[in-house]
This record gives structure tokens, C-alpha cells and sequence, in this order.
């Protein structure tokens, strides 16, 4: 990325050459071993490191991006290893850029960003989410990915004043954001549809319940909720009892 060197000079930095900061180097990038005040980063860079091969710039994106979030999470590097760390990251952005900015498929990096973003939710997550046997956890990590891929979609769009993106971008973001609430890890009872093929959901006292669970006919539902209810067809007897008694939502994690 072009402003590389002024978003580094915002960190007061001293960058070691030792051997022994390059293996750990190697170390954190591969295990994603970030400090615990810069844990919301390691998703960002779980991304990167599953997408290095196939897109490397994307990649080099998705790092660029955990840097900057690094650095609003503590710009004064107080935090234990984050110095180190921020240091690190930022060592391994000048050696990537020229080598990923070679291999950009695209004239700039908003537009590579938004065409893989593209590829990946239309031919990885909708075919994965549309498969027969849909796994959960596969497809959560999937949503996940997406959900990450569109957060540094946005910076990537807000750095190069990128005003409008593609509609079809837009609504393949809501899905995501949809899909990622279903598909967070549960402990009681996965109700989705990926989750009909676990073991517990076979059997049949549990099959009853749930069939109960989702018969809602003859219920009133307020006009709010009937929209949702008609487009989507997924509402249960838990949301009837949010709607008409304001309960919280129900989340199955």
C-alpha cells in the first residue's frame, strides 16, 4: 500500500535485525501468537496466512490493516510484547510490499480486495453454505472469513476514497453478517440448518422438540416480525414470545 511509510512513522519504532527477532518473526506470523491487548487482531491475521498463497496482496492487505488496528489499540506500544510485536508486523509489511503489489491482479488494491472479496463469498461460501451436507463449523469459519475480508474491504475503500461499492457487495455483506450470528459455536441445541446433521439432532425425543419448537401457525405475530417472517421462514416459537412479550433474543451459544 502506497502510504505505508506514514502510517509507520506513527509508531515510534526501533527495528531489531538480530537473528533472534527474525525466528520469532517467523514464529508469530505462523502461530499467530499476538499479544493478549492486541488479541482482536489475530482473526485478521488468521485470514492472511490461509489466503497468502492464492492472493497474496489480499493478504498483505489483511496485515497492513492489522497493523493500523494494532496501533489504535495501543499507539504507545505500553502493552507487554507489543512493541515487539508491532515492530515485527511492520518489518514484514516493507518485505512483502513490492513482491504482493507485483502479483495484484487488479489496477489498485480497493479493486483486487472487492473481486476477491467477490470470488470467495460467491464461489467458496454460497456453494458451501447451498452443499447437501453443509458442515457447521466449516461454515462458520467461512462466514467468519468473509466477515473479516469486508472489514478490511472498508479501510482499504476509506484509505482510497472509494465512495460507492457494488451492490452485490453490499448485500453479500449483510448475508454474512446474518449467517455469522447463526453459525457461532453452541452448547445447547444448534437449530440452523447445518446444524441438522449433528449427532444430537438425530435423535427422536429431540426431534420432537424441536418440531414443536418451530410450529407457529395460527399465531398472531406483530407487523414488525411478519415481514421477516415471511421472507425468511425461520422464526420460532422463542421469537413469537420475544415479539409479543419483548423478551431478549435467544442465542444458542
Amino acid at each position: 500500500m502506497s502510504n505505508l511509510d506514514a502510517a509507520g512513522s506513527t509508531l515510534t519504532r526501533r527495528p531489531s535485525r538480530s537473528a533472534a527477532m527474525t525466528t520469532f518473526s517467523t514464529e508469530v506470523f505462523d502461530n499467530d501468537v499476538v499479544p493478549s491487548s492486541l488479541a482482536s487482531i489475530s482473526p485478521i491475521l488468521r485470514v492472511a496466512n490461509e489466503i497468502e498463497s492464492e492472493r497474496p496482496r489480499v493478504a498483505y492487505l489483511c496485515r497492513f490493516y492489522a497493523f493500523e488496528k494494532a496501533h489504535r489499540l495501543d499507539q504507545s506500544s505500553s502493552g507487554r510484547g507489543v512493541r515487539q510485536f508491532k515492530t515485527l508486523l511492520l518489518q514484514r509489511l516493507e518485505r512483502d510490499n513490492a513482491s504482493s503489489l507485483a502479483s495484484r491482479h487488479k489496477k489498485t488494491d480497493a479493486r483486487e480486495i472487492q473481486a476477491y472479496y467477490q470470488q470467495y463469498y460467491e464461489h467458496y461460501v454460497r456453494a458451501l453454505d447451498q452443499g447437501e451436507q453443509a458442515d457447521r463449523a466449516q461454515l462458520g469459519k467461512a462466514y467468519q472469513t468473509a466477515g473479516v475480508l469486508f472489514e478490511v474491504l472498508c479501510a482499504v475503500n476509506k484509505t482510497e476514497k472509494v465512495e460507492e461499492v457494488a451492490p452485490e457487495i453490499i448485500a453479500a455483506a449483510r448475508d454474512v453478517q446474518e449467517k455469522t450470528e447463526i453459525y457461532v459455536p453452541f452448547n445447547i441445541l444448534p437449530l440452523d440448518s447445518a446444524g441438522a446433521s449433528q449427532p444430537i439432532m438425530q435423535l427422536e425425543e429431540i426431534k420432537a422438540a424441536v418440531s414443536g419448537l418451530w410450529n407457529t401457525r395460527g399465531l398472531n405475530w406483530p407487523s414488525t416480525f411478519e415481514h421477516q417472517r415471511q421472507r425468511t421462514g425461520d422464526l420460532d416459537l422463542l421469537d413469537w414470545l420475544r415479539a409479543m412479550f419483548g423478551f431478549q433474543a435467544c442465542i444458542f451459544t
